[in-house]
């Protein structure tokens, strides 16, 4: 009769002991950061997997070139990232927290930390990127934002990426997070998933790409074009 070890981690602690530990150091540590700045952190607990993963089925298995996260965190979505497939070299992150950057070099080594401004990306990744980029994944709080703000992130991303490039956001709101009437600088297309209801609190995310840019053939039923 074969028995399963349940105490091969650190410590002598189960794998479920210590699965348990770090979600409850994650969602302490954002709570804390909250405190600190709810504006610029936006939640009060990280992205759960099943958003996480939504986000990162977004990012095409065949695309080349780096891969931008914005607003990491603890790095729910970096680990969706990387097991969607996408090599760690290839991942550049911009946090604005110290301590998360600190967390997220330790937690997926190989992966490019920038501590720096999103709002600011041309600034913040002046001589980091070294082609045009596949996609850029965002999980700031943009509706904390004014409008402006989030037109300005948008068109800097638009810059970055190559030409299938897509932006990819998500929401707690019901309604797209960039403005349906962007100004005359940025031009898109935005396709949405349903809600992730597995999710706490359910979210929604929103892919971008430019007006000029090749668009999907066909959304499923998961999703719905949205033409601005």
């Amino acid at each position: 009769m074969r028995t399963h070890n349940k105490t091969n981690g650190p410590g002598g602690k189960s794998r479920i002991a210590l699965a348990f530990q770090e979600r409850f150091g994650d969602e302490a540590s954002f709570i804390k950061t909250w405190f600190e700045n709810p504006v610029a952190t936006g939640a009060v607990s990280p992205s759960g997997r099943y958003l996480s993963r939504a986000m990162a089925r977004y990012v095409s298995e065949a695309s080349t070139g780096p891969v931008i996260e914005l607003g990491p965190g603890t790095g729910p979505v970096t680990q969706a990232l990387l097991e969607r497939g996408v090599d760690p070299s290839r991942l550049i992150l911009v946090e604005f927290d110290h301590a998360f950057c600190q967390l997220l070099e330790r937690r997926f080594p190989g992966v490019r930390v920038v501590q720096g401004d999103a709002y600011n990306l041309s600034k913040t990744l002046a001589g980091v990127l070294d082609g045009p980029a596949a996609a850029v994944v965002s999980s700031l709080p943009l509706l904390n934002r004014p409008e402006p703000d989030r037109i300005a992130l948008l068109a800097d991303a638009f810059g970055m990426l190559g030409p299938d490039g897509v932006f990819v956001q998500f929401t707690y709101g019901m309604v797209s997070p960039i403005p349906r009437r962007a100004a005359q600088s940025v031009s898109y297309t935005a396709e949405a998933s349903q809600p992730v209801w597995l999710n706490l609190p359910p979210a929604r995310v929103w892919c971008y790409r430019p007006a000029s840019a090749p668009q999907p053939r066909k959304a499923n039923a998961a999703q719905r074009l949205v033409r601005n």
